[in-house]
């Protein structure tokens, strides 16, 4: 299944959901193993060490330092991995609301981390953008 690249399709059919649960990012050192006890949403390697997003409460029982208490918006739209300018356009009025995001593009999906203390005006804009 090709996913879409037409921008006003990918707007007006995004979709957003907010998921169950706060998320956190963490930082581990380079060659840090990743504790057997956690599920990250998200694992990503960099020259500084591995960054993972997961759950507060499973970075609470793991003793990890967490940043950025975060709720999660999939937007449920299949966006293709070539389309442009979809997350420009989102992430752009967020900013204009003044709202902090972390965009993560999956395979099918876009996916936005927003403060959970604006998770619900983000939704808004969100809405209001897909003419929901």
């Amino acid at each position: 299944m090709t996913g879409e690249r037409d921008l006003d399709a990918l707007l007006r059919n995004m979709k957003p959901e907010i998921l169950d649960g706060i998320f956190v990012f963490c930082a581990l050192a380079p060659g840090t193993s990743i504790p057997a006890t956690i599920s990250p949403m998200l694992t990503f390697r960099e020259r500084e060490g591995t960054t993972l997003v997961l759950l507060h409460e499973e970075a609470e029982r793991a003793g990890l330092r967490h940043e950025f208490r975060s709720r999660l918006i999939s937007l449920t739209v299949h966006s293709a991995l070539d389309a442009v300018g979809f997350l420009a356009a989102i992430t752009a009025r967020l900013a204009e609301a003044g709202i902090s995001v972390n965009a993560v593009s999956a395979f099918h999906h876009d996916h936005l981390f927003v403060p959970v203390d604006q998770a619900d005006e983000a939704m808004a804009v969100l809405l209001e953008m897909s003419g929901a």
